[in-house]
């Protein structure tokens, strides 16, 4: 299903914007003549989808030079249907059940002692030891942890205060491209732990003042 969902995403945009760049989890890699690269994760969450847990979705983002312009985060098996989306400078916005878009923003200030974060595992167990060892700096700190198994809602949920906060190590630019456009919009602040764009070593979006405590108590 991963492969099929990719394959009817990509045909359709190369059918809609034929010089426009394609990069997919499952393969995709077509270099842009446009300038737009498409960057696309056609089910995010896919242990979800196969469980029949309500978490998986499909996320496609629009980037010029490496910088994400657009992007959307659809989950069908959530509320009726939701989707997330945001355009840069445009804010970012929820629709449930085919209703109206609302705009959305993350919530700020909180205290770290307040926090509520959401967080994902690689399948590297290497790579999920060294998250755990976060993962206990972090747990004694804060009010909960939860783990929903896709990190684009997780980007998403931020976006929209349902979490607080959010970490993970090992993301992909197809994670990133859609929900981490949402959640700066939504005046998330995303990078790594140095501070940097957030990128496959780490990942944290939170509000500003969240966003600065985390980072302290996690260098």
């Amino acid at each position: 299903m991963d492969l099929a969902s990719e394959a009817l995403i990509t045909s359709m945009l190369a059918k809609l914007r034929p010089a426009d760049g394609l990069l997919g989890e499952e393969g995709a890699d077509v270099a842009s003549k446009s300038g737009v690269t498409w960057v696309i994760d056609p089910i995010d969450g896919t242990v979800n989808y196969l469980y029949g847990l309500p978490g998986w979705n499909v996320s496609i983002g629009a980037q010029i030079d490496g910088q994400s312009v657009a992007g959307v985060v659809y989950v069908p098996a959530f509320a009726g249907g939701t989707i997330w989306s945001a355009t840069r400078g445009g804010g970012a916005f929820v629709a449930i059940n085919n209703g109206q878009p609302q705009k959305i923003k993350v919530n700020n200030p909180i205290e770290l002692s307040h926090a509520l974060l959401a967080t994902g595992f690689s399948y590297s167990s290497e790579t999920r030891r060294e998250q755990g060892a976060k993962f206990a700096k972090l747990i004694p700190e804060v009010r909960d942890i939860r783990r929903f198994g896709a990190a684009a809602v997780d980007l998403c949920f931020v976006a929209q205060g349902a979490v607080d906060g959010f970490f993970e190590i090992g993301l992909k630019p197809w994670d990133l491209a859609a929900g981490g456009l949402i959640a700066t919009e939504a005046g998330a602040t995303l990078s790594n732990l140095s501070g940097d764009s957030a990128d496959e070593s780490f990942t944290i979006a939170a509000g500003p003042y969240l966003h600065a405590n985390l980072l302290k108590l996690l260098n």
